[in-house]
């Protein structure tokens, strides 16, 4: 299964799921299933928009274990 970090970053800063998909212009059950693992191989643009909304790098959020 596909392990990201989204969860961790998302929830450390007090954000919903919807403030998320708000804030990057992604819906959010994709949000949803990237979290949970059942959809993998986001595009770059779609990292790129998660990772500067949570102020992260996309290594750290995709490619990283914490």
């Amino acid at each position: 299964m596909y392990k990201n970090n989204i969860k961790i970053y998302r929830t450390e800063q007090e954000m919903t799921l919807r403030t998320l998909a708000e804030k990057t212009g992604i819906s959010a059950g994709y949000l949803c299933h990237l979290e949970k693992g059942t959809r993998n191989n986001p595009s770059t643009k779609v990292m790129e928009n998660i990772a500067n909304v949570l102020g992260k790098t996309v290594a750290e959020i995709f490619f990283s274990n914490k």
